[in-house]
């Protein structure tokens, strides 16, 4: 007996290396050929027509069930989108305006409260004012009218009147002394 083992990974490596260089040589002598591109052109461009055509008739029948189609989804899409960041703009614009106003009316509360403050400081002046004056007629006694004897503005018609100036008067002034 020989001592020989059979080595199956061996022959299919080099049955293996001798089909791929076949191979290798037999694709790269097709692929240079000018015919082999031509003829793949020609399965490229077919395929593109059937893909048109596909397309078509897909859309069409998407029109005919009422289906919207890709393109109408995309195109809705965009406007969602636009839409959307209308929205947020709108909305930033609000809270602006909203801190704005809550300013506004933190500032009107302000002002209520310091307009309150004044009048109750008004009234409590207005109310010190009126003691004082009250205290003041208080304390001085108003002097009560005394009877004084009125002279009569017209003289009564038989009453004389004296005068300084007539001799009669000098006359008796001096006969008492």
């Amino acid at each position: 007996m020989t001592n020989q083992t059979f080595d199956a990974f061996g022959i299919w490596k080099e049955m293996y290396d001798r089909t791929e260089s076949a191979f290798r040589d037999s694709i790269q002598s097709t692929l240079e050929q000018p015919a082999f591109a031509e003829g793949l052109g020609q399965v490229q461009k077919q395929y593109l027509q059937y893909q048109g055509l596909v397309n078509g008739m897909t859309e069409s029948y998407l029109k005919q069930v009422n289906v919207p189609s890709r393109d109408e989804i995309a195109s809705i899409a965009s406007l969602v989108i636009n839409v959307e960041s209308k929205l947020i703009d709108l909305e930033d614009q609000l809270d602006v305006q909203e801190d704005a106003h809550d300013s506004h009316a933190k500032e009107i509360k302000q002002l209520k409260t310091t307009v309150n403050r004044l009048d109750k400081k008004l009234d409590t002046v207005i109310e010190l004012l009126t003691k004082q004056v009250e205290a003041k007629a208080a304390a001085t006694p108003t002097p009560t009218p005394k009877a004084v004897p009125q002279k009569p503005l017209t003289p009564a018609p038989n009453a004389q009147v004296k005068t300084a100036a007539t001799p009669a008067a000098k006359n008796t002034s001096q006969t008492k002394k």
